[in-house]
């Protein structure tokens, strides 16, 4: 409704050109918004308002002249000026009445729109480094950049999903050097493992998987291994410096070819786990981007240059640095170390240069809140390249912290002791999970009740969404076992009939989905569909329970029917926005 308002505002404006009330010069954005109270109108506009000074007229004046001018359409009742120039339109019940008719007509398409005509916008989420399963942190994530990806498709945008890939850097080695540590020990080594190595289950798994493969071509004696190495923390000595000692040695020990095939070998198991995981709740995605190809592809260097062209670097001690402070960075970062070797931050500048060049309109990456102040040196980095830095949102997910029976859980990935995504999703299942993740704004922190969302109770917001399609569903088995039968076109014609309080509520509420749709796409927030879901539910659960769907008038019958069945249709469309199933029975 809303934009067939825009439409007749539009219409209206542009006589008013034609006739010369309005200078060219005098535009403005047509906006209508939903009345903040009903007896007031359905909808109003300030335009007339946002008109006046260019205009030179009273907005008030301004708002009759527009008024007059509007086209006329049935779906508009009447059409008020209030205040000092607000134009209210009141809109006729056949307008409520169609939408009923709109919803069943369009069917998993209703709330879809062109509002994004086609652009390109690619939504880079979750993107954990492989060195070990997704916790519940990452699985917010997951569950948020999904349901973005979703929403904006839903928009019109042409979305492209991608993973990045972290398989370079000294979190992978350090991986490497865990796994390795854990196949010596399943020779029979005895190893002290190091304080800062990964300790889950899963290095032991892959440690029994190598030796599987290799059997003990890869050993080495433990005295070998030792040798020399500073001390660890417990020892009194740096456990940093400890872990890139162990790293350094096995490389020295294997060889690199035979330190790719214990580096490969984690880095495939941990990843596939993850592709699987991500699957299974629901997320997949278009590419898979490697770390590894920016620089073998030559985009690292190609970044380089092209900073260095830009002359916001400059070269000190032997090192490259990027002059961030020029962009209002706290100091300046280095893009390639004296030894040559280029940072983790050259490839993330790279990686971005890239998602430039292939022609996206936007670029949204999805990151942990612990990234913050990763944010305004890589948009830095973008603008000394020659790009407009609010190409990029990086929107911030806080972790999710898990409570079960009122008692919060730790988690620790390098320690081992943490709750997998996979574990979460056995335990409350993917549909809660993906619910309760996209449940508050991203920024804000999310307290997960294990125990809510398993609850099959009216305070379980997912359950309650669910049911209310379930009811519809139950209503029409109803139905066919009292030998009966559904005519949409006869309830279609009868819709007048629907004027109890709750039903007017009912289409009231229908009416917003489109709009709650682009809105959760224009702001990138996800929550406002399963708001929108919450309330629409409680709307047909108060109806279903003061009103009998199935009484003996054939036209109210299939009146009720066209509008609940329609009510399920939107509850569909948007569980599904959600990635949560909508199911017939409960």
């Amino acid at each position: 409704m809303k934009h067939l308002l825009a439409s007749l505002l539009s219409q209206a404006l542009h006589q008013l050109h034609t006739q010369g009330v309005l200078p060219p010069e005098s535009t403005a954005e047509v906006k209508v918004e939903r009345a903040r109270d009903r007896a007031h109108g359905d909808y109003a506009s300030n335009l007339a308002m946002a008109l006046a000074k260019s205009a030179g007229r009273k907005p008030r004046e301004l708002a009759e002249a527009m008024v007059a001018a509007l086209p006329a359409s049935e779906q508009v009742a009447k059409v008020e000026i209030a205040g000092p120039g607000f134009i209210n339109f009141f809109m006729s019940p056949a307008a409520w009445q169609n939408i009923v008719t709109d919803i069943l007509a369009h069917g998993e398409d209703y709330g879809r729109s062109d509002l994004g005509r086609g652009r390109p916008i690619q939504v880079e989420f979750v993107s954990a480094n492989p060195t070990g399963p997704l916790h519940v942190g990452h699985g917010r994530g997951a569950a948020y950049g999904a349901t973005v990806a979703n929403v904006l498709e839903a928009a019109g945008y042409k979305v492209h999903r991608e993973y990045y890939v972290n398989d370079a850097g000294r979190q992978m080695d350090i991986l490497a050097a865990s796994v390795w540590l854990r196949y010596l020990e399943e020779l029979g080594e005895p190893i002290v493992f190091p304080v800062n190595a990964y300790k889950g289950a899963y290095v032991r798994d892959i440690g029994a998987a190598l030796k599987t493969i290799h059997d003990e071509r890869l050993h080495r004696q433990i005295a070998e291994v030792y040798a020399g190495l500073p001390p660890d923390a417990p020892a009194g000595g740096d456990k940093e410096k400890y872990i890139d000692a162990v790293i350094v040695r096995a490389r020295t020990l294997l060889g690199e070819a035979d330190y790719r095939l214990v580096f490969d070998l984690a880095l495939e198991t941990v990843l596939a786990d993850i592709r699987q995981d991500l699957q299974e709740f629901g997320v997949t995605y278009h590419q898979w981007y490697s770390e590894r190809s920016l620089t073998e592809s030559g985009a690292v260097s190609h970044a380089l240059d092209k900073l260095q062209a830009s002359g916001h670097t400059y070269k000190k001690d032997g090192a490259l640095w990027f002059r961030s402070t020029d962009y209002g960075d706290e100091k300046d970062r280095v893009l390639q170390r004296e030894n040559g070797q280029t940072t983790y931050f050259a490839s993330d500048i790279a990686y971005h240069l890239d998602k430039m060049e292939r022609g996206y309109d936007r670029v949204i990456d999805v990151w942990g809140a612990d990234h913050h102040g990763y944010v305004p040196r890589v948009k830095a980095a973008l603008q000394a390249m020659g790009y407009e830095p609010a190409k990029l949102d990086v929107l911030l997910v806080q972790f999710a912290i898990l409570y079960q029976g009122g008692e919060r859980m730790q988690m620790s990935t390098r320690s081992g002791e943490f709750v997998t995504l996979r574990q979460l999703r056995d335990d409350v299942g993917n549909d809660a999970a993906r619910f309760f993740y996209v449940m508050r704004k991203c920024e804000q922190h999310m307290d997960f009740d294990l125990d809510l969302a398993k609850s099959q109770s009216t305070d379980n917001p997912v359950y309650y969404v669910q049911y209310a399609h379930a009811r519809v569903c139950s209503v029409l088995k109803q139905l066919a076992e009292k030998n009966l039968s559904r005519d949409q076109a006869r309830g279609a014609r009868n819709l007048h009939l629907l004027h109890e309080t709750h039903e007017q509520g009912l289409l009231c509420s229908l009416s917003r989905y489109p709009e709650v749709v682009e809105t959760a796409a224009i702001n990138r927030e996800p929550h406002l569909i399963a708001h929108y879901l919450r309330d629409l539910a409680n709307d047909f659960h108060t109806y279903y329970n003061a009103h009998q769907f199935l009484v003996d008038s054939d036209e109210l019958r299939d009146a009720r029917l066209n509008l609940i069945v329609a009510t399920r249709q939107v509850i569909a469309n948007g569980l599904a926005l959600l990635g949560v199933s909508a199911p017939e029975a409960m």
